[in-house]
Order: C-alpha cells, then sequence, then structure tokens
C-alpha cells in the first residue's frame, strides 16, 4: 500500500552489523500532524527525551531511525549525537529539523558514532519512495525475525483514508510499552487533539496489553504521522463519528502489530491470549491477566505443552485482583479444566494439553465475581530465549 505523500527508505549504515539494512527514513511531503506514545520507564534514551519534547508542537514531517544502538544511558553525548543526526536529516531534506523525529534501538550504554549517519545521509535520502516502508521495516529489526507491516483503509465521509504502520519488537516486551518501535503514516486529515486521545486509547488497549519477558525498555516509541493528503472531511470534535471510524481502523493496525511482535517474541513457539473474566472492574481483570502473562512458570509450561493449571490459579493468587478460589473456572480454547476451582479429570487435562499443542490458543479464567474482564497477549519461554539474551552483545 502507498499512502499519499508519504515516501520511506532505509540503508546499510554500517552503525552496528556489516552488511545489513540499519537506518531508515519516513518523509512528509508536508509537515504532517503528529501524536505519539513512549516508554513509561524511568531511563528514557536521548531520542526519547528529544522527541517528546519537539512532539509539543504537535507537528513533524519526518522520523530518523536507526538499529545496533540505543542511544540510551550516554548522557551529553547522546543527546548532542540525537540532535545532530536529526540535523543532519532536515539538511539533506531541506527541511526544519524541529520537525525530525529520531528513534534508535539495539544496545544500551553504548555512544553512536555520526559518521556513518553524515555518510549514509544523501543516499538515504535520494532513495526515499512511497514503497520503501518494506524496507523500513527490515531496517528496525534487531532480535526480530521477521518485518512487521500493517494496514487499512476507512471510509471518511465518502473518501478513501490508508493507514499503513510498521513496528519492530521481540524481547523486552511488557505491557505499558515496550522495547518496540511502531511508526505509522496515514493521509487522514485529522486534529492534533483527537489524534493524540485515539493514539493514546489505542496504545492502551493493544501495545500495552502485550508481553513477552516482563521487561520494559528505554526506547519505546509509537509516532503516528497524519498529513491530510486524503482530503477528507475534518476528523475532529465536531464530527465524533468520523472519529469513531478512523480510531477503529487505528487499532486495528496497533493490535495487528502488536500481535505480529509477541509472536516473533525471541525463541517464542506460541502466541497465548490470556483473557480473564468475571471481575469486579476492568483494572482488576488486566492486573490478573497480566500476572498471569508474565508468570515465567506459566510461560515455560506453555512451551513445554504441559496443562499445569496449578501455576495459572497460583500467579492469579498473587495479582492485585479480588476472588475466591473456589469459585474459579480455567478453559484452554473450549476446553474447561477447572471448575470451581478444582480440575475436572484426566479426560478433560489430556484434551487440554491438545490444545497447547497448537501454535495459538486462549486461555481463559473465569473468576465468578463481577462482568468485567480484560485480554493480555504473551508467548511462551522456551530454550532459544535464554541463548539469545545471553549473549546479545557479543
Amino acid at each position: 500500500m502507498q499512502v499519499k505523500g508519504f515516501s520511506a527508505a532505509a540503508v546499510q549504515a554500517g552503525i552496528r552489523y556489516a552488511g545489513r539494512l540499519d537506518l531508515g527514513l519516513i518523509f512528509s511531503q508536508t509537515p504532517a500532524v503528529t501524536a505519539g506514545a513512549f516508554t513509561t520507564n524511568k531511563v528514557k534514551a536521548a531520542p526519547v527525551q528529544l522527541d517528546m519534547e519537539r512532539l509539543r508542537s504537535g507537528l513533524a514531517q519526518a522520523v530518523l531511525v536507526n538499529s545496533g544502538n540505543a542511544n540510551a544511558c550516554t548522557g551529553r553525548e547522546g543527546m548532542d549525537l540525537a540532535l545532530a543526526t536529526g540535523a543532519l536529516a532536515a539538511g539533506e531534506l531541506g527541511i526544519d529539523p524541529a520537525l525530525v523525529q529520531v528513534a534508535s534501538t539495539g544496545v544500551i550504554g553504548q555512544q553512536l558514532r555520526l559518521d556513518p549517519f553524515a555518510q549514509a545521509m544523501p543516499g538515504l535520502v535520494a532513495g526515499l519512495s512511497p514503497d520503501g516502508f518494506d524496507q523500513l521495516a527490515r531496517a528496525i529489526m534487531t532480535t526480530d525475525l521477521v518485518p512487521k507491516m500493517a494496514t487499512a483503509t476507512v471510509d471518511i465521509g465518502g473518501v478513501e483514508v490508508s493507514i499503513l504502520g510498521v513496528a519492530k519488537g521481540s524481547g523486552m516486551i511488557m505491557p505499558d510499552m515496550a522495547t518496540m518501535l511502531c511508526f505509522v503514516v496515514t493521509d487522514a486529515q485529522i486534529v492534533f487533539p483527537v489524534l493524540n486521545r485515539l493514539v493514546k486509547s489505542g496504545v492502551e488497549q493493544t501495545f500495552n496489553r502485550i508481553t513477552v519477558d516482563g521487561d520494559t525498555s528505554t526506547n519505546d516509541t509509537v509516532l503516528v504521522m497524519a498529513n491530510g493528503a486524503a482530503g477528507n472531511p475534518w476528523i475532529d470534535e465536531e464530527n465524533p463519528q468520523a472519529a469513531a471510524l478512523f480510531g477503529a481502523a487505528l487499532q486495528g493496525v496497533f493490535k495487528q502489530l502488536a500481535l505480529e511482535i509477541v509472536a516473533d517474541g525471541e525463541g517464542a513457539t506460541k502466541l497465548v491470549t490470556v483473557r480473564v473474566a468475571g471481575a469486579r472492574d476492568e483494572s482488576e481483570a488486566l492486573s490478573a491477566a497480566q500476572t498471569i502473562a508474565n508468570s515465567a512458570l506459566v510461560k515455560t509450561a506453555f512451551f513445554g505443552e504441559d496443562a499445569n493449571w496449578g501455576r495459572i490459579i497460583a500467579a492469579l493468587g498473587r495479582s492485585e485482583c479480588t476472588f475466591d478460589p473456589q469459585r474459579v473456572g480455567i478453559s484452554f480454547d473450549a476446553v474447561a479444566l477447572v471448575e470451581n476451582g478444582m480440575v475436572l479429570g484426566a479426560d478433560q487435562e489430556a484434551a487440554a494439553t491438545e490444545v497447547l499443542r497448537q501454535p495459538r490458543f486462549t486461555v481463559t479464567v473465569q473468576l465468578g465475581e463481577g462482568l468485567a474482564e480484560a485480554e493480555v497477549y504473551t508467548c511462551d519461554f522456551s530454550y532459544d530465549y535464554v541463548k539469545i539474551n545471553a549473549d546479545y552483545r557479543s
């Protein structure tokens, strides 16, 4: 898919590895209304700090992103480097440096070198193309095994609006953002307050509901740029129906990318939806689902295809959720394994084990306390997760 007025490119700059795409650029022909969401980690990388400050204007025209080096915990030198790389891109593009967002992903605590950016920038800008987003998706990968892209179209007042998103993420993935980058472009004509609201709510329901290993990172960034090139009727507070339609499409793109991140979790072999129903309120349901989804013991049982419901109910018990253990039910897809806090027998356990042999399945925990529910998306822990993270810097 092409999105009117947007182009992208990627090159091999040699930032950390030789022979792989590692520097990408997104460009809008005109300044775009831009909203973002960032890591909740107290340790924020230089690019995150810079982007948060620049997004006060609600406008951006370009995003420069590198992989291989996070430019995090790099002090004043790291901030100067973030400013300098953005200025290089702005100079080559002929735009205001304040309209350049920068993003980085990779190893924490190592200084970036400016030379690779300076040498690669002319070729990067020259390579900008409406079809360049596939290459961009590859350039931002670190331990990812596959590039991640999602698209959607939505009719706003008889005008087709396009949405395209790319993302990266495989490890250090935890609700409340993760070590992930996500860039979305759309030709929608939308005012900043509405876009900002839709981005925040969409992130809360998608990227904040995924976990691979319970770790949050220093560089998490979601940016959504809307340049208005579609010429649709304005999406604003006076047009709530249009806002709802666009918001649903945007959240759909977010969710597809979020699920692709979990499915590509480091060493993952299974994508698991943890659904907690019958809670007193949504916050308690979410706490329960997150606690289960983050449990290393639960996740290793998923990898071993062991329907060990005891680990699930034990994790549930240390969540911030109020429940009576004697009312809990646990199912794997449509197979009920536990009712009223008791296992239903060997035949049901064998049927549940068959469910766990699938690459994707849902664990449903019924509390019987109310009507609220929540879902969190997780994966299993395999041997490869340890191998990948034991020598990540080498």
